[in-house]
């Protein structure tokens, strides 16, 4: 992206290059990769340089839009971000002031849920998750019913060992105290001792494999 200075501030941006007027000049779009960054700067031609400091996940936070500043004595044209905000990790539900306005649904009353919190969210995930591993052997169930087939022992284990890690992960989910908690239960690092070979795990964990 390129911005254009026009008496001294950016008059506009340029997002892929193309021809332009500038002043009473036509420039055709090679001038972008034809021309140095000094020879387009002094037809007031900036390419914008993107800071994301501020930048977070969009899973866990609301960034905001991106703010543009020349500065004049660097040369330069800066898009950054400001303070992203967290979104939030419990349910909202409706304040009695919107029942009376008519802003909730009808027989929505304090309790109910205007919007779900990341909690709600996540473990609806983790269930949907659990509920299709198990799926996946769902057939021994069905046999064992219909034919009276034993199930095998490792497969009992692993459905067993499904349930207890679904359980632990709502419980982590659950206990987490706010939306950076809930980021770091799902951020990968390596756990290993300095000098032992990497080991790349997240503190919620992972399910069970098959056969593992």
């Amino acid at each position: 992206m390129y911005a254009i200075i026009t008496d001294g501030s950016i008059s506009k941006y340029v997002n892929h290059p193309k021809s332009l007027v500038i002043g009473d000049v036509q420039y055709p779009a090679r001038i972008f990769s034809a021309w140095t960054a000094s020879e387009l700067a002094a037809i007031g031609i900036i390419k914008v340089t993107f800071d994301d400091g501020n930048k977070k996940d969009e899973k866990w936070y609301i960034n905001t839009n991106q703010t543009f500043t020349y500065d004049a004595s660097a040369g330069t044209v800066t898009a950054t971000y400001g303070t992203a905000t967290a979104k939030a990790h419990a349910d909202t539900t409706w304040t009695q002031q919107q029942i009376d306005d008519g802003d909730a649904p009808e027989g929505a009353d304090t309790n109910t849920v205007a919007v779900e919190g990341l909690k709600t969210i996540l473990i609806r995930n983790v269930k949907a998750q659990a509920e299709g591993l198990l799926n996946q052997t769902d057939w021994y169930i069905t046999r064992k019913a219909e034919k009276n087939t034993a199930i095998p022992s490792s497969i009992t284990t692993w459905r067993d060992g499904i349930r207890t890690k679904q359980a632990a992960m709502e419980t982590s989910i659950t206990n987490a105290s706010n939306t950076p908690a809930l980021e770091t239960l799902y951020t990968y690092v390596n756990t290993a001792d300095e000098g032992d070979p990497v080991v790349i795990e997240r503190p919620l964990g992972e399910f069970p494999e098959l056969g593992s």
